[in-house]
């Protein structure tokens, strides 16, 4: 026999003698029988509830799976892009150290040209002092022997000999070398 609230209310029970007050046994039946039916009509609002958070766990649980795969694709990603960076920079670096060694090699090409320079100007200079001290001196020489009244002296050995046009051809010739 199925329990429900109908059914203890229609349960009728044999009579006695001496039995039992039957206005008492139907308020007790009655009594069970409310009490029963709030419990199925309780029992009946849980298992909805029941039901509903069952699908409320499902649909967080799914919403949990989703994150840690965002959160996984995430982490790839960043670890994707972290290494993308590292290599860019290894290339920066590289580009930059081989610039930084044309950059020092052109240096040094361009230093030993102009040591290179400064080696010919030096040269020059030398020759330019020697050329002026030498016109100079057979300046000096010629002063003084017009000075003395007499003639000048002969050039030594070791001099050029006079070219036509005299002392201004010599200032010629050194303006011309500096020039080279």
């Amino acid at each position: 026999m199925q329990m429900n609230g109908p059914a203890i209310r229609k349960q009728t029970f044999r009579k006695k003698f001496q039995g039992v007050d039957q206005t008492e046994v139907s308020q007790f039946l009655e009594d069970i029988a409310g009490d029963f039916d709030r419990f199925q009509a309780e029992n009946a609002e849980l298992s909805r509830k029941v039901t509903e958070l069952e699908t409320q766990l499902k649909d967080f649980r799914s919403v949990e799976k989703a994150m840690q795969q965002t959160l996984m694709q995430a982490q790839d990603s960043t670890a994707r892009v972290v290494e993308n960076a590292r290599k860019e920079a290894q290339l920066i670096i590289q580009d930059a150290e081989l610039k930084g060694a044309q950059i020092i090699e052109k240096s040094r090409s361009e230093l030993t040209v102009l040591k290179e320079q400064l080696t010919i100007l030096g040269a020059k200079k030398e020759s330019i002092v020697a050329r002026l001290k030498m016109l100079l001196h057979s300046e000096l020489e010629l002063v003084r022997a017009l000075e003395a009244g007499s003639e000048p002296s002969r050039p030594r050995e070791d001099e050029p000999p006079p070219q036509q046009g005299g002392r201004a051809t010599e200032v010629d010739d050194i303006m011309k070398s500096l020039d080279e």
